[in-house]
């Protein structure tokens, strides 16, 4: 009996041998979670990092998988075997259980025969950790991007080994030199060798980089403190003294935080002591009624503090005293003085670096300004120039250009499209405006420069009010297409949207059409003639009332398109234009009336000019707009007739 005992033991003992093996092999997955069960069962923040760990170096493809379902909660436990299984609410109070390993179902299962495994909060913070991890070995590319970018949201300590085990076998060249900027930005950080931080900290300098300044800037953190001498084991930015580099009474007030010196006594403190001592209508022998003056009370505190009654008063020799005994500086936070001190010196590269690239930054913003400021000036440099009308209405003639690729954009739904449609769609609509408006009103009143002020100022408020009535005076969207969308970046620092670099080339491209037009045509020939001496060219043949219309409509026409290319940044409403008549007539005058050379200068001098003035005063636009003004102002003083002065009826002929 006990042989047959003794045989059966052994059989049992080899199939459950041969069970836990074919498990193994089977379903390597549940065998790591069995063999760290425990840990499973009940985690907490000290032991996840081990169960983890196990799921790491058994390398197992589906393991983030199951660190994903264990995270939200989505893992059970079969009571009766203690194994591990995914599990399906079938709404019955049972479950289908999913094997972790094979997704073979089983069940169903009634809920009390299971167990769900529920991590607090702090085991899903490591778990998700983990996951990042997991991520960075990814065989999809897609996959291991994500994981990049979660650590750059929210960088932790146990990445740093992660990215430094996952970047030799990068086989994507963008992502290798992503986790190797990463890695050297987290050394900065979480490293512990003080040698392996300065070598990443100095691979920054220059680096253009918001995140690189986001790395060093906190090292370079202080806190404002006070002791009795120098400390020789504290890193200390900056000696300060009081009354120079802080004021004396936060110097006291370090003093008293420090516990070397006593606070002082206020006057509420003070009058309750004298109340408190108060004994036969007297206060250490003073009778209260001469305690009339703040004199005569701190003397009687004085002898209270004298015989012990209350804290000795802290007068301005007391202070003065405490400040000179006392070191007063600023100390770092980061407590490693090689770390700081490379902080310090490639912060000074980047800053330095950051603002060239500044000025750059300025100067295409100075240069897309100038560019906009062109094409709304160039019709009126040649109306005013060729007739010498000042038309106020200039802006609404803009508007029009606006509101017209609007309406174009309703018919044609394609917005690149409808943009290439509206520029010639605009100018023929303007052109048609001004030249009704130069055969009604302006021809009637040439020569007679303040009538057509009056004029062109009242039809330009007709005009701003037809188009409230006919749009109404909500902002309307004339959309750019979708390659237009977005900026040209150049670094973290320098940067340029696509709008305006279609602006400015738009601008050049006219700049050459119209100096083609003057230059190369019988049109511009005549248009020359009529600036340089309207009589004379009449009595050569050429018609000046047929070259003002013209001149009037293809100025116009120009401000029309202005208009197209202005709405595709600013909105389009019946005031459009209002906000670039005053600076349209700015670039005009310095630039030189009617020269499109001139033109070009002046739109790039005011362009700078007011970016700059930006720059200076960025909280106050309308100073800057002030200031603006006023230089140009004292320009015309020197240079009357703009940077080049035209020669003809626009300069007095």
């Amino acid at each position: 009996m006990f042989r047959t005992l003794l045989i059966a033991l052994r059989l049992a003992t080899l199939w459950l041998a041969l069970g836990f093996a074919a498990l193994a092999q089977d379903a390597p997955l549940q065998s790591v979670l069995q063999d760290n069960r425990a840990g499973f069962e009940k985690p907490s923040r000290k032991t996840v990092d081990g169960v983890i760990a196990a799921l790491l170096d058994a390398q197992l493809p589906n393991a983030p998988a199951f660190l994903t379902r264990w995270r939200e909660k989505e893992v059970w436990q079969r009571k009766e075997d203690k194994l591990f299984f995914y599990a399906r609410d079938n709404g019955d109070k049972t479950y289908t259980l999913i094997d972790v390993d094979t997704g073979a179902e089983d069940g169903p299962y009634d809920k009390k025969a299971l167990k769900q495994l529920k991590p607090n909060s702090g085991v899903r913070g490591v778990i998700a950790t983990a996951l990042v991890v997991f991520q960075l070995t990814d065989p999809d590319p897609a996959v291991r991007e994500a994981g990049l970018t979660a650590i750059e949201r929210g960088p932790e300590a146990s990445h740093l080994a992660a990215l430094r085990g996952s970047t030799e076998g990068e086989d994507v060249p963008a992502l290798k030199a992503r986790k190797q900027r990463l890695e050297r930005l987290l050394t900065i950080t979480y490293d512990k060798d003080s040698a392996a931080r300065v070598a990443a900290i100095e691979s920054f300098a220059g680096d253009l980089g918001v995140d690189a300044r986001a790395a060093l800037n906190p090292l370079l953190t202080t806190t404002r403190r006070a002791s009795a001498e120098r400390p020789a084991d504290i890193n200390v930015a900056a000696v300060l003294a009081p009354g120079i580099d802080l004021p004396r009474a936060e110097a006291y007030a370090l003093l008293v935080e420090a516990g070397l010196a006593p606070p002082q006594i206020t006057a509420a403190e003070r009058k309750a002591a004298l109340i408190a001592n108060i004994e036969n209508g007297a206060i250490a022998g003073t009778p209260i009624h001469t305690l009339n003056t703040d004199a005569a009370r701190d003397a009687t505190y004085a002898k209270l503090a004298a015989a012990g009654l209350v804290a000795e008063p802290v007068d301005t020799a007391f202070i003065d005293a405490a400040l000179a005994d006392n070191v007063f500086f600023d100390a770092y936070d980061e407590p490693d003085t090689a770390v700081t001190t490379a902080a310090a010196a490639t912060l000074e590269a980047i800053e330095m670096r950051v603002g060239l690239n500044q000025m750059a930054d300025l100067a295409l913003d100075g240069l897309s300004l100038a560019s906009i400021y062109f094409l709304a000036a160039i019709g009126l440099a040649i109306t005013f120039g060729v007739m010498g009308v000042i038309n106020m209405a200039h802006g609404e003639f803009i508007m029009m250009g606006a509101y017209t690729g609007y309406v174009i954009q309703q018919v044609i739904p394609d917005y690149t499209v409808s943009i290439i449609v509206a520029i010639p769609v605009a100018f023929a609509v303007t052109f048609a405006a001004g030249v009704a408006m130069e055969r009604l009103v302006i021809r009637w009143l040439y020569n007679r420069p303040l009538e057509t002020l009056l004029a062109t100022f009242g039809i330009s408020i007709a005009l701003q009010q037809l188009a409230k009535n006919i749009f109404g005076t909500q902002a309307r969207p004339l959309t750019s297409p979708g390659w237009l969308d977005g900026a040209l970046v150049i670094n973290d620092v320098v940067s340029i949207s696509y709008i305006r670099i279609a602006i400015f080339v738009l601008s050049l491209i006219f700049l050459v059409v119209l100096l083609f037009i003057l230059n190369r045509t019988r049109l511009g020939l005549e248009v020359r003639a009529v600036t340089q001496n309207p009589r004379m060219a009449a009595s050569m043949g050429i018609n000046p009332d047929r070259i003002n219309m013209l001149t009037f409509g293809l100025g116009s026409g120009i401000a029309g398109i202005a208009g197209v290319a202005i709405g595709l940044y600013a909105k389009v409403t019946s005031e459009l234009g209002a906000d670039y008549i005053v600076q349209s007539f700015m670039t005009v005058v310095v630039g030189g009336v009617g020269n499109i050379w001139g033109t070009l200068f002046g739109a790039t001098m005011i362009g700078f000019l007011q970016k700059g003035i930006e720059w200076l005063n960025p909280s106050n636009t309308l100073a800057a707009q002030t200031y603006m003004i006023i230089f140009i102002i004292i320009f015309i003083q020197f240079r009357p007739k703009g940077i080049i002065a035209l020669k003809g009826r626009a300069a007095g002929d």
